[in-house]
């Protein structure tokens, strides 16, 4: 669905987007990831083209989007970060205005309102002014503005930034079902590692701008093969009698047992061993990768505050 070729972007000599290669199939939603100033917000807006690239190629639904723009755009959507709403307007009053700039008019139009109220539930709401809403109503709103033109391709750019519990549950099934129900090829960006991986198929981070991941969900998160008991120190009788004991590795600063068969009756061995000898157990770790961890080993941690 969307095809990206040694896409580059530049502004004066900061480099903000080198060489990137992305390819996303159609119906994935894929979760874009990056610290701050890693180039996520200047790669939608070249797909969305708001921002030109200085060079490469981008495939949106096999046609060029230099040569197919305006035909391009016809199919997307942007939910942005900042609410694209009028807060002294009703939300049907937004609905409309939105839905006129897309081109709908008439039957089509009061069809989409209804159907893009639905999927926010903001029918009780239609007729009450924007700027009285709650942040999660707006959030929605904004959502429903986003489908009106019943996108094939849906950028999302921090969708639940500043709402309730209930409210990014909602947002985030919400995403789910047109996901599933209109085959809707996804582009999610957040900073809730959670919510990456509560809604996206594969994930692709970005840091100094270049792409350093894409993979499929499962296959980064997939649950660690080994369970590691950390202690206070190995002497060298216990390494060898660690040793003996099939499927352990012994490390500097704790014992690493592969997740099989015999994980029960090494446990209870080692554990043993451990009292035997007067060894203290620090902590267990037996957490499966999760996404948080994959994503600060990969960006290496450092903070990248900018001004």
């Amino acid at each position: 669905m969307i095809q990206i070729r040694h896409l580059f972007k530049s502004y004066g000599r900061q480099v903000v987007l080198d060489d990137i290669n992305l390819s996303i199939e159609k119906g994935v939603i894929t979760g874009l990831l990056g610290p701050n100033g890693a180039g996520k917000t200047t790669l939608v807006s070249i797909l969305i083209g708001v921002v030109p690239a200085d060079r490469g190629e981008i495939l949106i639904a096999g046609r060029s989007l230099d040569e197919n723009l305006g035909e391009i755009q016809t199919i997307c959507s942007i939910v942005p970060q900042n609410l694209a709403i009028y807060p002294m307007l009703s939300a049907r009053e937004n609905l409309e205005y939105f839905g006129a700039l897309q081109g709908l008019k008439g039957s089509n139009l009061k069809s989409s309102m209804a159907y893009c109220t639905e999927i926010a539930s903001l029918q009780s709401f239609l007729d009450k002014r924007v700027g009285k809403f709650s942040g999660g109503m707006k959030r929605r709103l904004n959502l429903a503005i986003g489908l009106l033109n019943n996108p094939r391709i849906l950028y999302l750019d921090e969708p639940t930034v500043g709402v309730d519990t209930q409210s990014r549950n909602y947002i985030l099934e919400t995403i789910k079902s047109i996901n599933q129900e209109q085959e809707t090829t996804i582009i999610y960006t957040s900073h809730y590692m959670e919510e990456i991986e509560q809604v996206s198929d594969t994930i692709a981070i970005l840091d100094e701008g270049r792409l350093l991941l894409h993979a499929a969900k499962e296959t980064l998160l997939q649950p660690q093969g080994s369970v590691t008991i950390r202690v206070n120190g190995i002497n060298d009788m216990l390494r060898q009698s660690l040793g003996r004991i099939a499927s352990v590795r012994v490390l500097d600063d704790g014992i690493q047992l592969q997740r099989d068969t015999r994980l029960r009756d090494n446990l209870i061995e080692i554990l043993l061993l451990l009292k035997k000898q007067g060894v203290d157990v620090v902590a267990l770790d037996s957490r499966d990768k999760t996404l948080e961890a994959l994503f600060l080993d990969i960006t290496r941690k450092r903070l990248r505050d900018a001004c």
